[in-house]
């Protein structure tokens, strides 16, 4: 059950990384605060690398032809899907967008079914549906057309489905690499993952938009911040796809809808209905089965 230890920690952390980079979002712009994680974030991966070679005393992996494949999947299509959530975030409050997200366990099932193999047994399914069956209650509310439309949702859906997809290319690196350390497996793709991202928006930025790198580093406090909890995130995802399926692992992930409630509510000020309150009952049922199923 380590998997999950680690996903909880994960959920928490991205949720805090998440709220920074809405508030980031007004200022820096979209790709902007995208951005954010990536290049405060790959410092701290990069001591996580070091000190988990240093400590387990072993070199650099040497990654086959198929593992690059995988993780550019991972890296390219994980700067889309942010992109993609912090642009319904400034159409939609907090914790309803993370919960159009959250509609990606039943797309990673399918993706890791076809491209990894994955098992899902039929206990996971159900858990996998109900749980998201929460996440469509809280999200498709009565006048949505008056609030915002319909733009945010689809924004939402697709950046899900964006992040499903790359937690099984990240998955499908670290299990290529063949390590008995899995915790050496998981750091090195987190490493790699976030230089390539931090220096791809960085030239697209250099060139396109050349005051948004400098407003970046302007507020480099805050960054640094929304960097770091990025990066222990991603880290101990890794860690939750070395050891289980991408399914298991973004099934669990949806209590990080009850830390956005907690955002939301206490930090953004924005109400809960009865609505939210019985999808939020659904994901917690859902949630406790996958347990069960464990």
């Amino acid at each position: 059950m380590l998997w999950a230890v680690f996903t909880i920690i994960a959920a928490a952390a991205q949720t805090a990384r998440n709220a920074m980079q809405r508030q980031l979002t007004p200022i820096l712009g979209t790709v902007g605060a995208t951005h954010v994680r990536f290049l405060f974030g790959f410092p701290f991966a990069l001591l996580s690398l070091a000190a988990v070679m240093l400590v387990s005393h072993a070199g650099l992996p040497h990654p086959p032809l198929e593992y690059w494949g995988w993780v550019s999947v991972g890296f390219l299509v994980q700067i889309a899907a942010t992109a993609l959530m912090l642009a319904a975030m400034n159409d939609r409050s907090f914790v309803v967008t993370i919960a159009y997200t959250k509609t990606e366990p039943v797309q990673v099932a399918i993706f890791g079914f076809l491209l990894l193999g994955d098992k899902v047994t039929p206990l996971l399914a159900l858990a996998i549906v109900i749980a998201t069956a929460g996440v469509v209650v809280m999200s498709l509310k009565p006048g949505v057309a008056q609030s915002g439309g319909w733009r945010p949702t689809l924004l939402g859906l697709v950046s899900g489905g964006a992040f499903g997809l790359s937690a099984i290319g990240y998955r499908g690196a670290i299990l290529s690499l063949h390590l008995d350390n899995f915790v050496l497996a998981a750091t090195f793709t987190l490493a790699v993952g976030l230089v390539a991202q931090s220096i791809l928006l960085s030239v697209y930025l250099a060139l396109r938009d050349p005051a948004v790198l400098k407003a970046i580093f302007k507020d480099w406090r805050q960054a640094l911040f929304a960097g770091f909890m990025g990066a222990l995130a991603s880290q101990f995802w890794y860690l939750g796809f070395a050891i289980t399926t991408a399914a298991a692992v973004r099934t669990l992930a949806l209590v990080e809808v009850l830390f956005a409630q907690g955002i939301s509510k206490f930090i953004f000020k924005q109400p809960t209905n009865s609505r939210e309150l019985i999808g939020i009952a659904m994901i917690v049922t859902g949630v406790l089965l996958l347990i069960w199923a464990h």
